[in-house]
């Protein structure tokens, strides 16, 4: 019975991977969901923003007990304090953003048609300092880290709306390479994202249940117990590589920009609910 059922999950995978590569991103995404929907019919779209805790019960209870008393509530603080903090020249982080940050990380990552690139929030707050003369700050440093926690909690409860604008070619083909990479099975045990979190979705790995990738941006930053502090997107991304022996891109690399385009896209109209908590 189990090698039935990995024999169709295989298959399965097999035909969503053909469909996506014939299909645009918003056939992309309405596949995406109705594949959770034939496994969750009950859930709705909203609830996907809670991540394994929108399929896992038991662990719910216990996150919800966590989240009572949010262990990263001093980072907010911190992200504020440094959001606020004046550069060298009189000017601040608000002067770089549309409305002075009142709730737009549910807008990235963004592509920009300028500079020909996706542009992560983090990727907009080095650019940011660097314009205004700072040094950038290192993508595993806490403060990047705190600044995304204050910026993801003023955007809490509004939709992720990310465009793959329909007249630049280059910003679809970051979109298809975000794709690809999800799909692309690397390292010694040869694993895409999509083993996991499409193909092997609520199934036990270890004392994990595998949670759905729809939904899996929107609640970033996180602070993990596991790691003992906050910690961004990228940096759980490079763990996957870790855990599956695959070399890792470094953090706000092409590669991973891509990818978080790609499944932020997926997750349009799921409710941004970072910073959080995770095991």
């Amino acid at each position: 019975m189990t090698s039935t059922l990995k024999i169709i999950g295989a298959v399965y995978l097999l035909v969503i991977q053909v469909f996506a590569v014939q299909a645009g991103p918003e056939e992309d995404r309405r596949a995406f969901f109705d594949h959770y929907r034939t496994i969750y019919p009950d859930l709705p779209l909203d609830a996907y923003a809670d991540g394994v805790y929108a399929i896992d019960q038991d662990a719910r209870e216990s996150w919800e007990a966590i989240e009572a008393f949010p262990p990263y509530e001093l980072a907010i603080e911190k992200g504020k304090i440094a959001f606020d903090q004046p550069f060298k020249n009189g000017k601040a982080y608000a002067d770089c953003f549309p409305h002075h940050n009142q709730g737009i990380a549910h807008l990235y990552p963004q592509w920009n048609a300028i500079k020909g690139k996706v542009i992560t929030l983090a990727l907009a707050l080095n650019e940011c300092r660097e314009a205004n003369g700072e040094a950038s700050l290192p993508y595993s440093d806490s403060r990047i880290a705190e600044l995304l926690a204050y910026m993801a909690e003023s955007s809490r409860g509004k939709p992720v709306s990310i465009a793959i604008p329909e007249n630049d070619p280059r910003a679809l083909a970051a979109y298809e390479e975000g794709k690809r990479y999800y799909y692309q099975r690397r390292g010694q045990l040869n694993f895409a994202c999509a083993t996991c979190h499409v193909q092997n979705v609520g199934k036990q790995l270890r004392s994990e249940i595998l949670s759905p990738s729809l939904g899996h941006t929107t609640h970033w930053p996180v602070y993990r117990l596991k790691w003992g502090e906050i910690g961004n997107l990228h940096r759980r991304f490079a763990e996957c590589h870790e855990q599956i022996r695959a070399p890792k891109p470094a953090e706000q690399s092409a590669e991973l920009r891509h990818l978080e385009y790609f499944l932020s896209f997926m997750s349009n109209g799921i409710p941004v609910n970072g910073p959080s908590t995770r095991k």
